[in-house]
């Protein structure tokens, strides 16, 4: 019984659950890249390409009896999802330095005691 205790408590700690969800959505931000990458940006920007060399699909490509069509479109969804993930750290990451930056709001009992203080600096000099 203590087994199923320790692993409960293992999986339920909160780095384990965010790394599950983190890695869910890792997978399914993937999906949605090699989607945009294989319907839209290759269609778009590599047909005229594909077309030239008389290919359908980037699959096709060849050099010699080396196909690298497959390695390419890899590559295109390496780099989409690098520049999206450098985007979002970016932006939080200013988000952040403003957080950091902006200087704490003052609560309404510490202007009381401010002021308090203040005047009685007033009175005793």
């Amino acid at each position: 019984m203590s087994f199923v205790k320790d692993f409960k408590s293992f999986a339920m700690r909160g780095n384990v659950v965010d790394l599950a969800v983190a890695v869910i959505i890792g997978a399914a931000f993937g999906a949605i890249v090699s989607s945009l990458v294989s319907d839209i940006i290759t269609p778009l920007i590599l047909s005229p390409v594909l077309e030239k060399l008389g290919l359908k699909d980037i699959a096709e490509l060849k050099w010699g009896a080396v196909t690298y069509g497959k390695f390419l479109a890899a590559v295109i969804n390496f780099l989409v999802i690098a520049l999206v993930i450098f985007l979002m750290v970016r932006s939080v990451s200013k988000l952040q330095k403003e957080k950091e930056a902006a200087p704490a709001a003052v609560s309404s009992t510490d202007q009381l005691l401010i002021e308090i203080r203040d005047e009685l600096k007033k009175k005793n000099a």
